[in-house]
């Protein structure tokens, strides 16, 4: 349970909490099979897309919950404030540690891609560590925003494409389309 509390969940909630009924764009099937965590050893990305309010954080945190349970190294942040360490850590010239310290995660949650656009520093300091992490550890991702969106939120295409890149070439896409939970 300590590593449980030390991953920063924001809520606790399992699997036995969701309502795959109520979701039934969501394949049960899919989302056990990754609970099994079988897509940690091959390095793989999960990306939950949807509209507010339809389970995204939910199931990204009852995934990470298991992570945490089964003793890999999971931290689930929510993007802004991912952000804003990092922007902190470069003013304070200690980017490299942070960079370092967010990459060494076995298995990373970054929560609410897609809320706000962020400036071309900030987006440039994602992709550093999207690129820190690549084929080497899982993130896992909630946005609401479609991929065809997100050079809008990082302003910049080149960005924008970069990081995707980098996040679908070993992943799953769970798209959820439905009622608000």
């Amino acid at each position: 349970m300590a590593c449980v509390k030390v991953a920063s969940f924001p809520f606790f909630k399992t699997l036995d909490d969701f309502d795959f009924d109520f979701q039934p764009t969501v394949n049960k099937q899919q989302i056990m099979d990754l609970a099994s965590l079988r897509f940690i050893e091959n390095n793989e990305n999960i990306l939950f897309v949807g509209t507010p309010g339809v389970g995204k954080t939910h199931l990204a945190t009852a995934i990470g919950i298991e992570c945490a349970r089964s003793r890999y190294s999971t931290y689930f942040i929510s993007f802004h404030e991912l952000i804003a360490q990092l922007k902190k850590a470069l003013l304070e010239n200690r980017l490299e540690t942070r960079l370092k310290h967010f990459a060494k995660y076995k298995i990373l949650i970054i929560d609410e891609i897609g809320y706000l656009p962020i400036d071309l520093d900030a987006s440039n300091l994602f992709f550093q560590l999207i690129a820190k992490r690549y084929e080497k550890h899982c993130t896992i991702i909630t946005t609401n925003s479609n991929f065809s969106k997100w050079p809008d939120i990082f302003g910049s295409p080149t960005i924008a494409n970069a990081i995707l890149d980098r996040l679908l070439h070993h992943s799953h896409i769970i798209s959820i389309k439905g009622p608000i939970l």
